[in-house]
């Protein structure tokens, strides 16, 4: 049966670019997010965190050349390792064996010995699939996810694991309140249906938060219809409150200007020139760019 044409994936794509746009105005010229703009747990935590680094990054597009931390070139070679460690354990899931993938780095040889030797404990069989994007409706918006890994036995369980290779863990607490712990697993809930042949329940769903630092103690979420809910009401009312907000105006910083020394803006609004140092930074905070180039992953859309 062909989808009804709301229903098609990318649908919302054709829609943006077949619209007319408009000649730029002069409101226009303050910015506003792009047409073909996908929220994901990476830019909600942004704006949560604050509403001006959001506004400066996605709707103005500003770049400013401040480094994130110091010292510049070890911060820049703890991202390469992580993106190398996502891409070792992608190929070992898609059946290379390990022993063709060894590291010569010292550190990514550490943690790619943590994983073999301590990988996140009773994941589903039937179906692992490493580095893979979902995309759901939300309102008239989209909401992306990109999972590192995906370990499903359809009708029983899911299971969404998370690498983390930064030098600080936080704790508990902190996990379960990032918009990550909210984003990844209602998206998988939305989504589930249209891949496994059947919905996904919530109660079937969990996440695991895997420290290549410390292998021996993942954190795990149980998700649950309950949190699916609120979820849903969370995550559409934040994404409608950041579509409503005027471009031509400045938005607020953040109160908690401790956030800022990892920021690339910081100097731009008048919060510091020096960047923070990289042993008490997390390298998952939203204000670092540890991201994988978007279309290098397959996306599934519904």
């Amino acid at each position: 049966m062909t989808p009804e044409p709301e229903r098609r994936p990318f649908a919302h794509l054709e829609r943006a670019l077949s619209a007319p746009r408009p000649l730029p105005s002069e409101a226009e010229d303050a910015g506003s997010l792009p047409p073909v703009f996908q929220f994901s747990q990476q830019s909600l935590q942004t704006y949560v965190d604050c509403a001006r680094r959001f506004q400066l990054r996605y709707v103005l597009g500003q770049r400013w050349p401040a480094p994130q931390s110091e010292p510049l070139h070890e911060y820049e070679a703890m991202l390469e390792r992580g993106s190398q460690f996502h891409l070792l354990v992608q190929r070992h899931l898609l059946g290379i064996p390990p022993e063709q993938l060894t590291p010569a780095d010292p550190d990514l040889a550490a943690w790619w010995d943590a994983y073999l030797r301590t990988p996140p404990p009773d994941l589903p069989e039937a179906a692992r699939m490493p580095e893979v994007q979902m995309s759901i409706p939300v309102g008239d918006q989209r909401l992306l996810a990109r999972y590192d890994l995906l370990a499903i036995d359809p009708g029983q369980r899911a299971v969404i694991v998370d690498w983390k290779t930064a030098h600080v863990r936080p704790d508990r607490a902190e996990l379960a309140n990032r918009l990550q712990s909210h984003v990844y697993p209602y998206v998988l809930v939305e989504a589930g249906a249209y891949l496994f042949g059947g919905p996904v329940h919530p109660d079937q769903v969990s996440l695991v938060y895997w420290f290549a630092q410390d292998p021996n103690r993942p954190e795990v979420f149980q998700y649950s219809a309950a949190r699916h809910a609120e979820d849903a009401a969370y995550l559409s009312d934040l994404i409608a409150e950041i579509v409503a907000r005027d471009p031509t105006q400045v938005w607020e910083l953040t109160l908690e200007e401790s956030r800022c020394q990892y920021c690339i803006y910081r100097s731009l609004c008048n919060r510091g020139v020096t960047a923070g140092p990289l042993e008490s930074a997390d390298l998952d905070e939203p204000g670092f760019d540890f991201d994988f180039d978007l279309d290098e992953i397959e996306e599934i859309a519904f």
